[in-house]
């Protein structure tokens, strides 16, 4: 997008989630909204959470991964606050949970319920930051400081997404991860309806084509972003139907890790994995990404990449690590290049579904 019409966007976006929307009921579409069946061991923590800031909530996914406990987060498009006290409990007192939004309204309902909730979890382990997640450089955030940093569908809203994950790769640690749910297009879209205010605030204007979204991560240092989840969206009002032609939106969560020594490909290097069933909630099975469902016990085959992210990050004591970076096999199999994305059951005929790496 370009610069000349960056603030008038940023003004739209804010106006959109500080003024139009009161709730997630005023939203035309399920863009914008979590789908996603809540896992049941997240369901009394989310319960604990004021109705008030739930009911401002506009996600897309959830952005709760596991091994949160003892670390630094940091939330991108905090809203109202409903991950951030979600995050709080799963930190809990000897972590920390940074919310940062540039809307006042949103920040005004997160603040005010913030002594509540340290009342109700017995600690106090959160703040709010107002300013632009295109510019964290200029908050008050220490360069590696995070362990972990998530978004909630709000880096589609960004008019410059490109200086997003550059602040992100600078905020996090080494081993850190972002781990992030967003709207992607299956095209590059149109100016009108990247420009369009309704399509633009329903996190479908400025949704990325999933492909240049992988170019921008790996320009900013992320080398191999790593797909967890999606599902499509289907845009039922037609007014904005029509403007969107044949374009296909999905929402999607990723994870991106801040580990130099990562590769552009996925390397077979003979390296294998055994998980120990040691992480809370997944004794038997651990699911790191769309492809990688490691099951607990087994040696379990991976390329470099994989065996990179989880012995240099907070999944480390958790795995047996099998094999070094010695002797190389090639490409590791399966590594493809298509749409990753689920296609929906009507979609259009002989589109393949793809494959990520590994």
């Amino acid at each position: 997008m370009q610069q000349s019409i960056q603030e008038p966007i940023q003004d739209l976006v804010q106006a959109y989630y500080g003024k139009a929307l009161q709730s997630s009921a005023d939203l035309r579409t399920d863009a914008c909204c979590d789908a996603d069946a809540v896992p049941s061991w997240l369901k009394p923590l989310l319960a604990r959470v004021d109705p008030e800031v739930s009911s401002r909530y506009y996600g897309c996914g959830l952005v709760c991964p596991p091994l949160l406990e003892g670390c630094r987060v940091l939330d991108l498009g905090c809203g109202s606050g409903r991950d951030v006290y979600l995050l709080a409990q799963l930190v809990g007192a000897t972590g920390a949970v940074v919310g940062v939004d540039m809307t006042p309204e949103q920040l005004a309902v997160a603040r005010h319920h913030q002594q509540s909730h340290a009342e109700r979890f017995g600690f106090a382990n959160v703040r709010f930051l107002e300013g632009r997640i295109e510019a964290l450089e200029a908050l008050d955030l220490e360069p590696g400081s995070f362990d972990v940093i998530v978004s909630n569908c709000v880096l589609n809203l960004s008019t410059d997404k490109p200086a997003v994950l550059r602040g992100v790769q600078r905020l996090l640690r080494p081993g850190g991860e972002f781990y992030f749910s967003d709207v992607y297009a299956d095209r590059r879209l149109p100016e009108p309806v990247r420009r369009h205010p309704v399509l633009y605030g329903e996190c479908l204007g400025g949704a990325l084509y999933w492909n240049d979204f992988l170019r921008i991560a790996r320009a900013a240092g992320f080398a191999d972003p790593r797909l967890v989840s999606d599902r499509p969206l289907a845009v039922t009002d037609p007014e904005l139907r029509a403007l969107l032609g044949e374009a296909r939106f999905f929402s999607a969560t990723y994870r991106l890790f801040q580990i130099a020594e990562l590769e552009d490909a996925c390397e077979d290097h003979g390296q294998a994995v055994i998980y120990r069933g040691t992480i809370p909630a997944f004794p038997e099975r651990l699911p790191f990404d769309k492809h990688h469902s490691i099951g607990a016990g087994r040696v379990f085959p991976v390329c470099g990449n994989t065996f990179r992210m989880l012995r240099q990050s907070r999944f480390a004591p958790h795995f047996q690590f099998i094999g070094d970076d010695q002797r190389h096999f090639g490409l590791f199999e399966g590594c493809g290049s298509a749409l990753p994305f689920d296609q929906p059951a009507d979609g259009p005929a002989g589109v393949s579904p793809g494959a990520s790496c590994c």
